[in-house]
């Protein structure tokens, strides 16, 4: 079921579409109603020799390098806010400010988290975290912004 609305506080119409007791309210040039704060994401891996810090000669440690990791925070921001983007529409990271807080070795578990806290127009704001089998190893916020896809990949080329 489809309905349009004007939402006053808002101001903007948006359509609703109701589906197994969820309602979104979305429409491509309308307000992305499907983004709210409070969506998580998570990612996981497990630390061998290619994510290490010694594979990308960042120190020459066999342990969980800082730019996995900062991969591995941005990919759970990702996955916190794929399935509510308007069709065409991607995210692409602008900005990472995160503490690496301690070392994971070879062979264990990192878990990375990602809770969207701020909507602004098209720019996004998380709290990120990542823990390992023992401990939280890093934490700090990372922004993405929304982009369509096809204008995007126009103006690269």
């Amino acid at each position: 079921m489809s309905s349009k609305f004007y939402h006053p506080i808002i101001g903007c119409y948006l359509y609703s579409i109701f589906y197994d007791n969820i309602h979104l309210a979305a429409k491509k040039g309308m307000c992305n109603m499907a983004l709210i704060a409070g969506l998580t994401g998570e990612a996981t891996t497990t630390v061998t020799h290619q994510n290490t810090a010694a594979s990308v000669g960042a120190g020459g440690v066999e342990v969980f390098g800082t730019p996995m990791m900062i991969a591995l925070m941005e990919n759970a921001a990702w996955r916190a806010v794929v399935h509510n983007l308007e069709e065409g529409d991607v995210t692409v990271g602008t900005v990472v400010n995160v503490r690496h807080l301690a070392a994971t070795p070879l062979g264990q578990r990192v878990r990375a988290t990602a809770e969207l806290i701020e909507i602004d127009g098209r720019r996004l704001v998380f709290n990120v975290e990542a823990y390992d089998e023992k401990r939280k190893i890093g934490e700090g916020q990372h922004e993405r912004f929304i982009v369509n896809l096809e204008r995007f990949n126009q103006r690269i080329d």
